[in-house]
């Protein structure tokens, strides 16, 4: 009898190394949440882009926490991973997880956001993002006429090294109207203070961010907006402008804005195009999303994961310095999406199917 059970544990021991042996990845990914629609959509895209290769690859989400992310990066890395792919939760923060990555020789790709302050970071994905801030600010600058237009701006997470280049990207743009009484900023002492500088230091915008940052997240948006609307006197409404930097931001404040009694009308911006905010702007409660074809950007990634995997050396179309090295970049362009071209951008793109919308002309 014990030689039997003795048997039998070993075998059970056999099992599970043999198991143990079979789960080695090779691509490892790590993404921000499953909260935001954008990131469940990059999620489906990278396993359909993965699906007829030889690799294999697994998913992770943070879930808004930098603690799970450095989890999730050495989770990875037990799996023997050779690239890992990561949009990390706060940027600084998820400098240590991809230097335990780089201490195992695995090759790191920052996606979309990039990590700062490290040098163990060998690749960035991402979509022009001082761009997109340009394009959501001419926006605005093309549908404003007249002198003494009310704007408010908002901003992304301030961990978020895209939240400070989608800014600068705005300010690129507004800046100049706001100095010839264009728009008047109707939110932010710190930008009121800093109205008439062309270009912002990192500290500088930092300050205004601290007062009009979103934290991506749709309750804090419109929270805020609705305590700016409160503060706001009668005449810092009427027709106004909002710089607003995502999607799920957009229809939070859209939604602020358009209970409140003494607004006219307001303009808008968004950014992913997410479906919620298609409709939005079908609708005409959402004025405009800058579309960001995350099916380029997965491309670029998995082709970059491919050939680190192949011993090959990727295409860059660029580099950023991260505070501590330059990283060479893969950029990807991106479109301005309205009531105008939905259609013709998302739909007969094959990015979302016209039964996705309803009221599409």
């Amino acid at each position: 009898m014990k030689k039997l059970l003795a048997l039998l544990m070993v075998a059970v021991m056999m099992l599970g190394l043999t198991a143990c042996g079979g789960k080695k990845v090779d691509v490892g990914i790590v993404l921000p949440t499953k909260d935001e629609p954008r990131w469940v959509q990059d999620e489906t895209r990278f396993k359909d882009a993965l699906k007829d290769t030889n690799y294999s690859v697994e998913i992770l989400f943070s879930q808004g926490s930098s603690a799970k992310e450095k989890e999730n990066v050495d989770a990875l890395i037990a799996k023997g991973i050779k690239v890992l792919v990561i949009c990390p939760q706060d940027g600084s923060a998820a400098a240590a997880a991809v230097e335990a990555a780089k201490k195992e020789g695995i090759k790191v790709i920052s996606y979309d956001r990039l990590i700062t302050n490290t040098d163990a970071v060998d690749y960035y994905v991402t979509f022009d993002s001082i761009a997109v801030g340009e394009a959501q600010a001419q926006y605005l600058v093309d549908q404003a006429t007249g002198k003494g237009n009310p704007l408010y701006l908002y901003a992304g997470a301030a961990s978020d090294n895209n939240a400070f280049l989608f800014f600068e990207g705005a300010w690129n743009v507004l800046q100049p109207k706001i100095a010839d009484g264009t728009f008047v900023i109707k939110n932010s002492s710190e930008a009121v203070a800093l109205q008439n500088k062309p270009k912002l230091t990192r500290d500088e915008m930092s300050k205004i961010i601290g007062q009009v940052t979103t934290n991506w997240d749709f309750n804090e948006a419109k929270n805020k907006a609705e305590a700016h609307l409160t503060a706001a006197k009668k005449e810092d409404k009427g027709n106004v402008f909002i710089l607003a930097p995502n999607d799920g931001t957009a229809r939070a404040i859209a939604d602020a804005f358009a209970a409140d009694k003494d607004v006219t009308s307001y303009k808008v911006t968004g950014q992913d195009a997410e479906k919620a905010s298609v409709q939005y702007i079908i609708d005409g409660k959402q004025s405009m999303t800058v579309f960001k074809d995350v099916r380029t950007l997965v491309k670029d990634a998995i082709g970059m994961a491919k050939d680190l995997l192949e011993g090959k050396e990727p295409q860059t179309t660029g580099s950023y310095n991260n505070g501590k090295i330059d990283v060479k970049a893969k950029q990807t362009e991106v479109i301005v999406v309205t009531q105008d071209n939905v259609k013709s951008a998302l739909i007969d793109s094959g990015y979302y199917n016209a039964s996705d919308f309803t009221g599409l002309k």
